[in-house]
């Protein structure tokens, strides 16, 4: 089986394999998992890394870290595709990896890119190496690992999370491409304007790889001049990378966002309008828009006027389905009635509040009335006071308005509220709730 990173030491591999870090110093972007004294860092170091799951958006480093991992702990290295690989494959690495460390006593890293699309089948045939420690497992995914694979497996593996590179390290990655003599263009004359090499960064979105093809693509479809440059410019950047370049600079562009986006908090639809066709004017992707006109249904609306979640769910299916410039008018729909509507804040107040406890481990037990009673041997099951599943439950359709009073809350947040209506727009109805506890 060919070596992880074979392809990349060769002159045809692309730019971004061929850039990609050999150490953890070359490493860009992360540093909340491989800046010094992080927990990572330290296990790479002292060769002590278990197996884990990185998880995060394309080309923010999870298959590079992988490879620098490789160098760093000299273990042989191994990479599988969940998509196109099953259990015969599994099992001929698992053969290679007992032989090779029976001879060499090297251990094997097993990197499995897209790892949340391995079954149940799948996933099982691996663990029993895990536990043994015959190989390393890395597993590579832009799903939460949490939700999308198996408990079994998520359970074995510590999970990393990476997150969206930022500009400046975009922008970092492309430098160093232009000056690395070896891997990069550094053995050619190019010369880029700083509106091109910012335009890279900017609309790569986060995605270092995304950003080095499209300067890869820039530096071979563009000739060199009479004297041997090669002159990348803002247009040719444009083409490259095949997204408008916004004619604002980065901090006008984020303040004008921000202005629309306090519009709509503040329940100004002139000005919100205003902004929102700006925001387009220049160049800004309409999804991103549509995102944060959701986000302020909820976030500012709420419970207010439900029906604006509604409109601006609305507005991006039309967006998807329609397309731009059509989709202005689904778009300006929900912007005016975002800010037309009364506002409440109650929604994200109550989960922000649900969220902290959660942070903060408060995770009490399942009341006996609320636990599952649908698998066997139930009814032996017995919580702490020695109260079956469901023992005690009142089913609300029994009871006249099909509601009773009852604790769904928590053992230990009995009394604990998140939820407190605004009084604002149709949140005016107090909710119905069981009677504090006593005591």
């Amino acid at each position: 089986m060919q070596d992880l990173f074979s392809l990349a030491n060769k002159p045809q591999a692309p730019l971004a394999d061929r850039m990609r870090p050999r150490t953890l110093d070359e490493f860009i972007g992360q540093r909340h998992i491989v800046g010094e004294g992080r927990l990572m860092r330290r296990a790479i170091e002292a060769d002590r890394l278990t197996s884990c799951i990185f998880f995060g958006p394309p080309g923010s480093g999870k298959t590079s870290l992988a490879s620098v991992i490789a160098e760093q702990t000299k273990n042989a290295f191994v990479k599988l595709n969940a998509v196109a690989s099953g259990v015969a494959d599994v099992r001929a690495i698992l053969e290679d990896a007992r032989k090779r460390l029976d001879i060499t006593g090297r251990s094997t890293l097993l990197l499995l890119d897209e790892c949340h699309r391995w079954n149940k089948a799948q996933s099982d045939s691996i663990l029993p190496s895990i536990e043994q420690g015959l190989i390393r497992f890395i597993g590579s995914t832009t799903e939460n690992p949490m939700i999308s694979m198996t408990p079994a497996i998520v359970s074995r593996c510590r999970v990393f999370q990476f997150v969206k590179l930022s500009d400046i390290d975009i922008t970092l990655a492309l430098q160093r491409a232009l000056s690395d003599p070896e891997r990069g263009y550094g053995h050619m004359r190019i010369e880029i304007e700083p509106a091109a090499l910012s335009h890279l960064a900017r609309v790569a979105s986060g995605d270092v790889r995304s950003a080095l093809n499209a300067l890869e693509l820039a530096v071979l479809t563009t000739n060199a001049d009479a004297n041997g440059s090669i002159k990348i410019t803002l247009s040719i950047a444009e083409d490259s990378i095949q997204k408008p370049a916004l004619y604002c600079d980065e901090s006008l562009y984020y303040d004008i966002l921000s202005a629309f986006c306090k519009s709509l908090r503040g329940s100004d639809s002139d000005a919100a309008l205003a902004w929102f066709a700006r925001l387009i004017n220049v160049g800004a992707d309409p999804w991103l828009i549509v995102r944060r006109i959701i986000a302020h249904a909820s976030e500012d609306v709420g419970l207010a006027n439900p029906l604006a979640m509604l409109t601006a769910a609305s507005a991006a299916v039309a967006l998807q389905h329609v397309g731009m410039p059509e989709a202005r008018l689904p778009i300006a729909q929900a912007i005016i009635t975002i800010c037309e509507s009364a506002k409440s804040n109650s929604v994200v107040t109550a989960i922000d509040a649900a969220y902290a406890d959660a942070a903060a481990g408060n995770f009490g037990s399942v009341p006996a009335a609320l636990r599952d009673t649908s698998y066997k041997g139930s009814e032996r099951a017995l919580d702490e006071q020695g109260r079956k599943p469901g023992e005690d439950y009142l089913y609300p359709h029994d009871f006249p308005g099909h509601w009773v009073r009852q604790n769904y809350m928590p053992v230990g947040l009995e009394n604990k509220e998140y939820y407190r209506p605004s009084g604002e727009g149709q949140e005016n109805k107090p909710k119905k709730k069981s009677p504090p506890i006593e005591g």
